[in-house]
């Protein structure tokens, strides 16, 4: 597992990623989505597992779900397991806001 580190404290983190809103980041080889709740971090695969749509284009609803904008499949930000729709669920990374920055567990 690497770890890489968005931002270099917790207000450039809060700056970087508004709240709920979606931000496509490359880590190593890994495209991902990264997005929050208030102060709550999720990061997750960029593509819908159903038709592989981007999900920087969906939106993130007060219920902690990224919602796809092909089909508005919904999935859990947190633990990827899709809330409504009818594919396999997203795959989610750890995340951690410390006072270095947004570690992201890849």
């Amino acid at each position: 597992m690497k770890t890489f580190i968005l931002g270099q404290n917790i207000d450039q983190v809060l700056e970087m990623i508004p709240d709920k809103s979606i931000r496509v980041v490359r880590l190593g080889t890994t495209q991902v989505c990264v997005s929050r709740v208030a102060k709550d971090f999720f990061a997750f695969e960029s593509n819908c597992p159903h038709q592989r749509a981007a999900l920087n284009q969906g939106w993130v609803t007060v219920y902690g779900e990224v919602v796809c904008p092909l089909h508005e499949y919904r999935f859990d930000m947190k633990s990827g397991e899709i809330r409504a729709g009818s594919c396999g669920d997203l795959k989610t990374y750890k995340t951690k806001l410390t006072e270095e920055g947004l570690k992201i567990f890849i």
